[in-house]
């Protein structure tokens, strides 16, 4: 009769498992808190209420700062960035390079959201004035996915072009010019914008706190148990023995 080659389990492997979800957990409620932080840092710089700072060539920019800049609109060149959802409804923003004089490179300006229409036909866009002038607005970002899939850019010659979560990069590639690493979001009283409602990440850090402590939790409850565990096996050897 043939006899199972199968092994038991060591006995230590439980506890090298359970040693390895503990620091894990302990790991993750480590980067909840920085995150939360993080989340904090930008509140405070978002609800900062100083001034427009006028821009210049080479000046250091922090996130949120409120900035007054000057160029004029690229309105040939825009894009309308896709999947973005405001108040359960389907939309875009509307960026649009602002050309910057001196050499300087080109600004992208998100000028707020507008609404898909039916059928996902692309919005034509209201004219607008390409002279000089001056916009204000705080310094942000381009929104970013976890995950995309496909090009981030439409292929084709047709503008404005449509794209899904785009990098500052690709879109510098795009443009064949040089962009600056910041995004300026239009203010809400500017003329030149569509709907505007710009606030920090909506998950605020708050939550980040509650997460750590979920996981700080877990992993105490772990350890806990691989203690008393541990403690088990020993009183029973011992009583073995005896």
């Amino acid at each position: 009769m043939k006899q199972s080659s199968d092994k038991p389990m060591p006995g230590w492997l439980p506890f090298v498992i359970g040693f390895a979800l503990v620091v894990q957990f302990a790991a993750l409620g480590g980067w909840q808190i920085s995150r939360g932080l993080e989340k904090r840092a930008e509140q405070e710089l978002f609800s900062d209420d100083a001034g427009f700072t006028a821009w210049d060539a080479g000046m250091g920019v922090r996130p949120y700062q409120r900035l007054r800049v000057s160029g004029r609109f690229d309105t040939e060149h825009q894009f309308l960035l896709d999947n973005i959802i405001l108040n359960s409804r389907y939309g875009y923003y509307v960026v649009t390079p602002l050309i910057l004089g001196a050499d300087n490179g080109v600004l992208l300006m998100n000028r707020g959201w507008i609404e898909k229409a039916t059928g996902g036909v692309a919005p034509v866009l209201p004219a607008i004035d390409a002279a000089a002038l001056t916009v204000r607005g705080r310094a942000g970002s381009l929104p970013r996915a976890g995950y995309k899939m496909g090009a981030a850019i439409s292929p084709g010659s047709a503008w404005p072009k449509l794209a899904v979560y785009p990098t500052i990069a690709e879109i510098s590639a795009e443009l064949g010019q040089n962009v600056l690493p910041f995004v300026l979001l239009l203010e809400p009283d500017d003329e030149h914008g569509f709907v505007r409602y710009w606030v920090p990440e909506e998950m605020g850090p708050g939550r980040h706190f509650a997460y750590a402590l979920q996981w700080f939790v877990m992993g105490a409850v772990l350890a806990a148990l691989l203690v008393w565990h541990w403690r088990r096996r020993r009183a029973g050897r011992g009583i073995a023995h005896d």
